[in-house]
């Protein structure tokens, strides 16, 4: 275990000097320093944007083609369960791993390595002869997604640490990347695998993050913070045994949810609730050697902002709906009623117009409207787009339900992605950017799978019951109906939210001073960040 000492050295090492000197200097709202051109600037936004997205894009793409994949590959129920389930396992639980190597050796090669490696695996998986192969090639794809996203994130935090409008809109186009990733991702791949065939849907995806690694290589800044040499001393501090922990604990707990759908006897076989409890007490055991060890992996002392541990929450309830809603539409379109996986892009289109506007206008008011109001109307948006599916009929019109509840899912989605990230960059001090983006990205994965266990478990509660077969839509409607009660949980926690505006020249620069990794200590972080108006 690391002493005090070792803690106290390493935070008296934290690099002041490019910041002393201007290496990040944005003057008043200006381009920041380490960008040659706004071309260079605007191309690493959405190279940033497109890392985070890598899972969005992934999983958006695999809910279109898995009746097909399925059949042609001849897959069984738990196998095909298992290509979402094998990339959100890894997804998650590698997520504050790589965010821990992110600050200490370095975010630039990290995030071009995912990338590529990516790109290359996205091939392999295209070709795919059997059920084994698919689900184990896109748990490799999970774990590179995981890989890129603490270096996309912890960089944009820290090149954009001065409250401006210019910062408002680079965050607003990277809090894209999660929800319209996925939005996008069915798109695209609803197009590819009606042209091509499924296989296209994974080819595509190589294609395009093949440029993007490129891309991250000539417009990615070098590293600014300081990077650890790798040796002892480094190890000793990287917190080997909580990532250990943290990733067996995902492991299990997202396994038991995955599998609970499609097991023999449901939640009543036995492996179901034993991975589901060992994995929650590994995740307890983690909890504590975090609030012992003198450089966890991830900073408890966030969790004590009510604001902070609020925002998590409404966004945890969204994200639990959201995804697995829209999971179960996009099977509702195909197997009731019997679009192709064309169609199903085509009426899924409205929710990429509409999120590049709602993350446009974001951008625009996140200075200038309370954010206590923006996440208020994200919860009600929400809400609202899962009640009026619940209340289609199965004759009922595309542009009086669907439609509505598309434009209504993914406003909703943006708009608390927009507060929830600018506010988590703001939680850790600079050299700990790639941890706070992890934290968070840990946190919406795991509510992803958590929603999707639920709601699984209640269609196949309702399919169950007698009559299910004369009403396809029934078991569907109760799904919806559990989503909006997710959702409509998150509206009752924002009144108790404190948060203001955040960016632009209203908000005040104050010392943050955090308590360290060390509990009671008395060591501490001084570190100047933008904290939101109350």
């Amino acid at each position: 275990m690391s002493t005090k000492e070792d803690t106290e050295k390493e935070v008296e090492e934290i690099p002041r000097a490019n910041e002393a000197s201007g290496a990040l200097d944005q003057g008043e709202g200006g381009r920041p320093a380490c960008f040659n051109s706004t071309i260079q600037e605007v191309l690493f936004v959405l190279t940033a944007t497109m890392g985070t997205a890598m899972s969005s894009f992934l999983t958006g793409g695999n809910i279109v083609i898995t009746s097909l994949v399925g059949n042609q590959l001849h897959m069984t129920n738990a196998e095909i369960a298992w290509i979402s389930a094998a990339s959100s396992l890894t997804g998650g639980a590698f997520l504050l791993f790589f965010g821990r190597i992110a600050d200490m050796f370095g975010r630039r090669s990290l995030l071009i390595a995912s990338m590529g490696l990516y790109s290359i695996l996205s091939i392999a998986t295209g070709f795919a002869p059997n059920a084994l192969f698919l689900d184990v090639f896109n748990g490799l794809l999970g774990l590179c997604s995981a890989a890129a996203v603490p270096p996309a994130v912890g960089t944009l935090g820290y090149i954009y640490k001065k409250p401006s409008a210019r910062k408002n809109y680079a965050f607003a186009c990277f809090s894209a990347g999660n929800p319209l990733g996925y939005v996008f991702g069915t798109i695209f791949s609803g197009v590819f695998t009606q042209v091509f065939g499924w296989r296209a849907s994974y080819w595509y995806l190589a294609i395009v993050y093949g440029l993007f690694s490129i891309v991250a290589f000539f417009t990615m800044p070098k590293d600014q913070q300081k990077i650890e040499k790798f040796g002892v001393d480094a190890v000793k501090r990287f917190d080997l045994f909580g990532a250990a922990l943290i990733i067996a604990g995902i492991a299990l707990f997202t396994s038991s949810l995955s599998l609970a759908g499609n097991a023999p006897q449901g939640w009543r076989t036995p492996y179901v609730p034993v991975f589901l409890v060992v994995g929650v007490l590994i995740i307890a055991t983690f909890l504590y050697w975090e609030s012992i060890f003198a450089t966890p992996l991830m900073p408890l002392h966030i969790w004590r902002d009510r604001d902070f541990s609020l925002l998590m929450a409404i966004v945890w309830l969204g994200f639990s709906a959201f995804p697995p809603a829209s999971f179960w539409l996009a099977l509702y379109m195909q197997r009731v009623q019997h679009l192709s996986p064309l169609l199903v892009a085509v009426h899924l289109l409205p929710q990429a117009i509409m999120g590049t506007i709602t993350n446009i206008i974001a951008g625009l008011i996140l200075h200038r409207v309370s954010n206590k109001l923006i996440v208020f109307v994200g919860a009600v948006c929400y809400t609202i787009s899962f009640l009026v599916l619940a209340l289609q009929k199965q004759d009922s019109s595309y542009w009086a339900f669907i439609f509505p509840s598309l434009i209504l899912m993914v406003i909703g989605a943006d708009l608390e992605f927009n507060v929830a990230n600018m506010y988590v960059m703001s939680a850790l001090p600079a050299h700990q950017q790639s941890i706070a983006g992890g934290i968070f990205q840990t946190l919406t994965r795991l509510a992803m799978t958590v929603g999707l266990g639920i709601l699984t478990a209640v269609y196949n509660s309702v399919s169950a019951s007698p009559g299910s077969a004369q009403t396809p839509l029934k078991p569907y409607t109760a799904v919806f109906w559990a989503a909006c009660g997710l959702s409509a949980t998150s509206v009752c926690l924002v009144p108790f939210l404190t948060i203001g505006t955040q960016g632009g020249k209203g908000v005040e620069e104050k010392a943050a001073v955090a308590p360290s990794s060390v509990p009671d200590s008395g060591v501490v972080v001084k570190e100047s960040v933008a904290r939101p108006q109350a």
